[in-house]
């Protein structure tokens, strides 16, 4: 038997060095949804119009919101998938424990979260080349990442901290659904009855007011603040929750 002990922050790379080439497929997965999502948002994301007896003007908007809640969803689901028993059983190729397991599922999340904010911003610039060059549209506006790189850079940090929030979300469903199946109806119905209870008493209600929290701050520092408590108090949560669940033999 080896008398060395390995470390934890040691444990944690191997584990997530391994996912990160585990889930390679994955991220093909998602250039192809931000592909079909820069094809759904082709003829623009909304549209509005005016017109005289001389003249009819058609304004088309674009934007990339259907790359990014494509990405969105991508994550969510690859968070819910490295709560499903035989991830969790793959964790035990290696001398690991609940913990250092939970660790090296959140660092993945956040770079799967990082790389998948900066491409669909990135995709999201593409979509406007598409337009310029196959449509007979005219932009009138459109943004330049040579003029503004601060703001593509503020756009990516948004973009990957979004996700990673969606991510950290799937990964907690996952694991309360891990403890007990019931779980899987019983989740959709608490979020739906909150919001028709909502709606009912003519308020925003818990879902609607939580998306409005993080999607109407207009400082990125706040904005940062926020996900990043959040998240931590949703890993704390699952981190919690996963030590419930049965050791494998």
């Amino acid at each position: 038997m080896s008398l060395i002990k390995p470390s934890l922050t040691e444990i944690v790379r191997k584990q997530f060095l391994y996912k990160m080439k585990a889930y390679l497929p994955a991220f093909l997965t998602m250039v192809v949804l931000q592909v079909i999502a820069i094809a759904l948002s082709f003829n623009g994301t909304g549209m509005s119009g005016s017109g005289s007896d001389t003249l009819d003007m058609t304004v088309h908007f674009y934007s990339g919101d259907f790359v990014v809640t494509f990405t969105m969803l991508w994550a969510f689901v690859i968070g819910f998938n490295l709560t499903t028993k035989a991830n969790r059983n793959d964790d035990f190729t290696f001398v690991t424990n609940r913990f250092s397991s939970n660790l090296s599922n959140a660092a993945f999340l956040f770079a799967a979260s990082v790389i998948g904010g900066i491409t669909a911003l990135l995709a999201s610039n593409l979509l406007m080349v598409f337009v310029y060059y196959f449509s007979n549209k005219v932009l009138l506006h459109s943004f330049n990442v040579m003029n503004h790189p601060l703001e593509l850079l503020t756009g990516m940090t948004a973009a990957s901290l979004y996700v990673f929030l969606i991510g950290v979300l799937g990964y907690i469903c996952g694991t309360i659904i891990g403890i007990s199946r019931i779980f899987i109806l019983l989740l959709p119905a608490v979020a739906f009855a909150t919001f028709i209870v909502g709606a009912g008493l003519g308020e925003n209600g818990v879902i609607i007011s939580i998306f409005f929290f993080f999607t109407r701050e207009t400082s990125l520092l706040l904005f940062i603040i926020k996900v990043v408590v959040t998240v931590f108090i949703l890993l704390a949560g699952s981190f919690a929750l996963s030590n419930r669940m049965e050791v494998r033999p």
